[in-house]
């Protein structure tokens, strides 16, 4: 495997689908603002994070390029059954 390949890889490892995402910054896109959230749909193959944002765009994120983050989300507890 090259080197290319391997790091498409990894990316699609670290953020695979239904990953949360917030924007931090996106240069030359003005609807797209900082703090903006979206999912992951999938990374291909030039890796490129492809993400479905809660504006409506499906814009992709280019990795050293695009300032984002992944939004850590909580599992949910577990509810105990009243007794």
């Amino acid at each position: 495997m090259n080197h290319e390949k391997e790091k498409i890889e990894r990316l699609r490892k670290r953020y695979p689908k239904g990953m949360r995402i917030c924007l931090d910054g996106m240069e030359g896109e003005p609807q797209m603002p900082a703090g903006l959230k979206g999912e992951v749909f999938h990374v291909d193959d030039a890796g490129q994070i492809h993400v479905g944002w809660e504006n409506g765009s499906a814009l992709a994120l280019v990795p050293g390029v695009d300032k984002f983050h992944k939004i850590n989300i909580p599992e949910k507890k577990k509810e105990v059954p009243s007794r």
